[in-house]
């Protein structure tokens, strides 16, 4: 029998200088982890207001775990449906001021589920080509026609909705982009994308994976921070990042959330997010919401502005956010960038092809409030240090 060549397909990857491993943490405590003996400063969680170590999020998910059990048991629409699942979905909506909203065990699975359920053959999906990888297997999965905008380029967003409008005609049109872009850190122009959107009579699925608790009155994301949530179809967020637990949902019209219910494989066919998850999320949701929120998302922005105001490679332009990309080009010098970082104790991801461009591998620094000032200081001066040598 023929075997695969697994190991052919490793040694190129290695020699592209694209070879993953898993490298296992063994300890957190704050924004500090351990791996492998050694004490590093993370500086790659997404865990912008430090919620995912905060004591009422564990004693949260502690006692959901002591009232439900350690699993859900069924899917949702079995006996998955336990009390804190309604509890976290009536809060989402009143979060997002939408009138429902519903969880998936990831952000992923949000839109592979939901994409797909939506629109199809003879249908449009026009992406942001920096669009995160979910939205763009979503949008595959559908069977819709697929078209792709220059980051950011409203002038051909324009062309490509004028084209869909008039070359297909009776299709559903969807813009798919993101209010915070996971690699680079900016931001879409939403107020011209929504305005564009109501001019060809498009939906929009925004993606606010990355501004949910960090942007917005109350950090209720970018539409928030705009005045356009009623103005979006479709509001995408996720659990796992600011608010501190696992998870991602839709937000949006009862009639889309009901569709969703029925139409949707990856929240039909899962098994319900653990209690504990769920209960985490509600306490995190609820901090992101108050004043103690608005005092961490301060301290978020106080991190930024240390780190990037000062850096020898500047932020793109955009929104802040706690993405800080340093872009160094080649897949190997950033290999070796990160691996300096790591020997002054700093843990600080290389980002590759194909997550991001080719020839744009960079350094993918994330902030929290949780970050002492110094820390974010020594590691400014860190990295000034690897292009000045």
């Amino acid at each position: 029998m023929n075997s695969l060549p697994y190991e052919e397909l490793i040694a190129d990857l290695k020699q592209r200088s694209l070879y993953r491993q898993l490298r296992t943490i063994d300890a957190v405590k704050g924004t500090s982890v351990s791996r492998a003996g050694r004490l590093l400063v993370n500086f790659a969680s997404n865990d912008y207001l430090g919620l995912a170590q905060h004591p009422k999020l564990k004693m949260a998910a502690a006692d959901a775990a002591q009232r439900f059990g350690s699993g859900s048991g069924a899917s949702r629409l079995i006996t998955g449906t336990l009390a804190i699942h309604s509890e976290l979905e009536a809060r989402l909506a009143a979060f997002k001021q939408t009138p429902a909203a519903l969880t998936f065990e990831s952000g992923y699975a949000a839109a592979l589920g939901t994409i797909p359920a939506l629109f199809g053959q003879g249908d449009v999906i026009i992406l942001d080509k920096l669009a995160h990888a979910s939205l763009i297997d979503g949008a595959r999965l559908s069977g819709a026609e697929i078209r792709v905008y220059p980051h950011n380029r409203l002038q051909r967003l324009w062309e490509l909705l004028d084209w869909a409008r008039e070359k297909r005609r009776g299709a559903k049109i969807l813009i798919i982009t993101e209010s915070i872009f996971s690699m680079d850190g900016d931001s879409c122009p939403l107020p011209e994308i929504v305005d564009l959107k109501d001019e060809f009579g498009a939906a929009l699925l925004l993606d606010e994976a990355h501004a949910i608790g960090v942007l917005g009155p109350n950090g209720a994301g970018l539409a928030a921070e705009f005045g356009l949530i009623d103005r979006v179809e479709i509001h995408l967020g996720t659990l796992s990042k600011a608010i501190g637990s696992s998870g991602g949902f839709i937000a949006g019209p009862s009639s889309l959330i009901d569709l969703l219910i029925n139409r949707a494989r990856t929240f039909i066919y899962s098994t319900a997010p653990p209690p504990a998850v769920i209960a985490a999320a509600i306490e995190g949701l609820d901090i992101i919401a108050s004043g103690t929120g608005d005092h961490l998302r301060a301290a978020l922005w106080r991190n930024y502005e240390e780190l990037s105001l000062k850096l020898k490679r500047p932020k793109p332009e955009g929104k802040r956010s706690g993405i800080v990309p340093i872009i160094v080009g080649a897949e190997e010098q950033a290999l070796s960038f990160s691996e300096d970082l790591m020997e002054r104790g700093f843990l600080v991801p290389a980002v590759r092809f194909p997550t991001v461009p080719r020839g744009s591998a960079r350094l993918r620094v994330t902030l929290s409030a949780a970050h002492q000032l110094q820390d974010v200081v020594n590691l400014r001066e860190a990295v000034n240090a690897l292009y000045s040598g």
